[in-house]
């Protein structure tokens, strides 16, 4: 487990972080602690919303605040994936092939609208989120640290859109919406971007070593043993349901005790409580269930099963997370 400063530290950073990023993306702070929890647990981001609510300025407002490198990648139908990983070009001069690394080679990568493209193009970043490297023309190349994708993807009813596959869903430690401000949100939005885009005073917060050491702090949180099966549980629950034909993988059990811990440090606390679990359960786990289909024409929802689930679970007491 960490010491105390090295949680210490880690929380401020992310408040840090957080805070800045409210000076552009206004009233949306459980959002943003995901995304920010999402970083924090080396993991990767979808966010799901219809056009214009603010995706692409969270993505920008991130790189900025955290001094990482920025990229985006517009997913449309006649994307190739040597447009994500980059291509190889026969330079003449010294009659070698040579590498041109594509976009795919940043910091912060945000593949906007990313079921617009073909199955082939989405795959492209199947390796890079997977394994934080790209392997093009039998060479594998690292990708710089930190590496967060943040995908933006349509609802399913717009029109041109390819459905991700459950291998592609599953790379995602988690899936988060921004969803339309309040109307005095709103208000304050038109207000503040009368002159100019807040966008453009924002300046970093933090830098690429502190958000690695931050992972690292991040991984050595504790998580009880109660606290374990309490998550394993629910996991459990997610195969085992009547409703649903696919439940949570091993990657998923991974991915919740990882931004459990991101969670806990974003609260300030060294270790892990159900109450963390609970409240991004849904969020981790949700996006990687399938219906059956009798529960699909019967509207049933992954929500409302996640809800189901975490209402039938006792969590363990608070003197059984803490450690010793």
């Amino acid at each position: 487990m960490k010491e105390k400063g090295d949680i210490r530290s880690a929380h401020e950073l992310a408040i840090r972080i957080i805070d800045n990023l409210e000076r552009v993306i206004f009233g949306k702070r459980s959002v943003l602690e995901l995304i920010v929890a999402g970083m924090l647990s080396d993991g990767h981001v979808l966010v799901e919303d219809v056009p214009g609510v603010g995706k692409t300025m969270l993505a920008r407002s991130l790189a900025i605040s955290t001094g990482c490198r920025f990229s985006r990648i517009q997913f449309t139908p006649d994307l190739l994936p040597s447009d994500i990983t980059g291509v190889s070009v026969f330079n003449q001069q010294n009659s070698i092939f040579e590498f041109r690394p594509g976009p795919v080679f940043t910091q912060i990568l945000m593949a906007d609208e990313i079921n617009r493209a073909t199955p082939k193009a989405q795959s492209a970043l199947l390796e890079a989120m997977g394994e934080n490297q790209v392997s093009v023309d039998n060479v594998t190349r690292e990708l710089p640290r930190p590496f967060f994708v943040i995908a933006t993807q349509n609802p399913l009813e717009y029109e041109g859109v390819f459905p991700l596959p459950e291998s592609q869903m599953d790379r995602f430690l988690l899936r988060t919406s921004i969803g339309y401000p309040a109307k005095d949100i709103e208000d304050h939005i038109l207000d503040e971007m009368q002159v100019a885009h807040p966008i453009r005073s924002l300046s970093a917060v933090a830098s690429a070593d502190e958000i690695i050491e931050a992972q690292e702090t991040v991984r050595r949180v504790f998580v009880s043993q109660s606290v374990r099966s309490y998550l394993l549980e629910i996991i459990q629950m997610t195969r085992k349901h009547e409703d649903l034909l696919l439940g949570a993988s091993p990657r998923a059990s991974l991915g919740l005790v990882r931004v459990g811990q991101s969670f806990a440090v974003l609260q300030g606390r060294d270790f892990v409580v159900p109450d963390d679990i609970r409240h991004i359960a849904g969020s981790v786990l949700s996006h990687r269930l399938i219906l059956t289909p009798e529960a699909r024409m019967n509207n049933v929802t992954r929500e409302a099963i996640m809800s189901e689930i975490l209402e039938a679970i006792r969590a363990p007491l608070k003197n059984e997370v803490k450690p010793h």
